[in-house]
């Protein structure tokens, strides 16, 4: 995680600690460690996964999932009157909907892309479609080719011949005299595309470039990357879905995740256990504020797609599931600002032994407000970027703005971003106090190795740009030099 603010220069080795603040520090760290690992076990779910409700609420339930290849595909569908009703029939152009003909969202889909008239897909129609032969190559009808239409994403997604995809087969009672468009057959519906072959290629490119330009570090770095899905998978997953508390499950999560990867990414040392205090501080903080804004905003936590998983785990807390979110969606930046922060603090140590706490905290501090600023952008363009299609409601309603803010998936967004900025911003100030108690106010020749006054030539660069730094702003324009002002007279 983070930009692998890793320094291994001789100045980190050589910068003395200060004693008593190391050891408070180490003793809240392993008293919060110790915390993790009882929470770990106290709140690790056991038995199996929850099933859906009794009712048959889950759309899932008595359906198998078997795979198969498109051997042809025929852009639009020929839907006659008779078509309308529910499943993929419908009229409205999406899996299960409804809409016969006098339905006016289902008419209107009828005439706009599934008449037959050989719409394209992707043509921009509001109910492209296509017909389907797609050969089953697992399941109890292994070897048999069905007709199925294709709608709604899989109608836009690009599919062609030779494409794999994931079925659905429900079995239904017989209804003779039920006539379906193009031949489909009303028990299978397309579930998903068959991606593994292309997402291995993009994970294995993926792998090389960190592995070529990160070499050991980045190796590190991609262990610990596993390590957290396997605790996101295996632990904070399976424990919402049997109704833990959800704060609880993502502090320990995150906590345990935070351990593992910061010491495997960047050393076992006492710039990384600062950088750890300060982004658990960091991730308290955020816990607190994503608590008090899902109330305060009034949010469900039912977006899109959590109203489909509702019915099926009634158990499940959504407004707790999206305050996990939003702690689990900031670990990462908060882990590079609070890194870099440390190892800004140890470099000017190592550069300026002479500065009091006091002085060192202020240049620290604007090292790190630079780097808040672009930071902020980061989080901020990156949930536009993973919501765009929800930013997009923004142009098509004819709504004012703050009508358009107060929507449930755009105000999730937003408080999304709201509370990982904060966060992420009150964490550089933690981090740098942490960081500048641990070292000496000054140099110190008596106790322990004193701070080296130079550094290894390669990081000659870096000590002239750091000792540029102060702790009072320079003007925005110098005053001239008196000699020049002369020779210029």
């Amino acid at each position: 995680m983070g930009h692998g603010h890793a320094h291994t220069s001789s100045a980190h080795r050589d910068v003395f600690v200060a004693r008593t603040p190391k050891r408070i520090l180490l003793t809240i760290l392993v008293v919060i460690g110790v915390t993790t690992i009882v929470g770990l076990l106290l709140l690790w779910p056991s038995g199996g996964l929850p099933t859906g409700p009794a009712s048959g609420a889950a759309p899932s339930q008595g359906a198998t999932y078997p795979t198969g290849e498109i051997t042809a595909i025929t852009p639009g569908c020929n839907v006659g009157p008779s078509s309308g009703g529910s499943g993929p029939t419908g009229g409205n152009g999406s899996p299960g909907g409804s809409g016969g003909p006098s339905d006016p969202s289902g008419a209107a889909g009828s005439a706009s892309g599934a008449t037959g008239s050989g719409t394209n897909i992707g043509s921009g129609a509001a109910a492209s479609c296509a017909i389907a032969k797609v050969k089953i190559d697992s399941g109890q009808r292994a070897g048999d080719t069905v007709t199925i239409m294709l709608n709604g994403p899989f109608a836009r997604a690009g599919l062609r011949p030779g494409d794999r995809l994931e079925l659905m087969e429900v079995r239904l009672p017989s209804a003779p005299g039920v006539v379906q468009p193009g031949g489909v057959d009303p028990g299978i519906s397309a579930f998903g595309v068959v991606r593994t072959i292309p997402l291995a290629v993009w994970a294995g490119l993926f792998v090389v470039i960190v592995l070529a330009v990160g070499l050991l570090r980045g190796l590190l770095s991609l262990i610990g990357l596993v390590f957290s899905g396997a605790m996101i998978v295996m632990f904070m997953l399976p424990a919402l879905l049997h109704a833990g508390p959800a704060i609880p499950i993502a502090l320990v999560a995150s906590s345990a995740i935070l351990y593992v990867v910061l010491y495997l990414a960047h050393g076992v040392s006492m710039r990384t256990s600062a950088a750890l205090a300060g982004t658990l501080a960091g991730v308290a903080v955020t816990a607190i504020l994503a608590q008090l804004a899902v109330g305060t905003t009034r949010l469900s936590g039912l977006d899109e797609s959590a109203g489909f998983l509702a019915p099926m785990v009634p158990q499940v807390d959504f407004q707790g599931l999206l305050t996990c979110a939003i702690i689990i969606a900031g670990l990462g930046v908060l882990n590079d600002v609070t890194i870099t922060q440390s190892s800004s603090v140890w470099e000017l140590r190592a550069v300026a032994p002479e500065l009091s706490r006091r002085q060192l905290f202020g240049r620290a501090m604007r090292i790190g407000r630079d780097h808040i600023a672009s930071t902020i952008y980061t989080i901020v363009f990156a949930y536009v970027g993973a919501s765009l299609s929800v930013v997009l409601l923004l142009y098509v309603y004819n709504q004012p703005m703050l009508n358009l803010l107060s929507l449930e998936d755009i105000a999730t967004e937003i408080v999304r971003t709201l509370c990982s900025g904060i966060g992420l911003v009150l964490a550089v100030p933690f981090t740098t106090a942490i960081a500048v108690a641990l070292v000496p106010p000054r140099a110190v020749a008596s106790e322990g190795e004193p701070a080296p006054t130079e550094l290894p030539e390669d990081d000659a660069a870096k000590v002239e740009w750091l000792r540029t730094l102060r702790t009072v702003e320079s003007p925005l324009f110098p005053a001239a030099d008196t000699r020049t002002a002369g020779e210029r007279g």
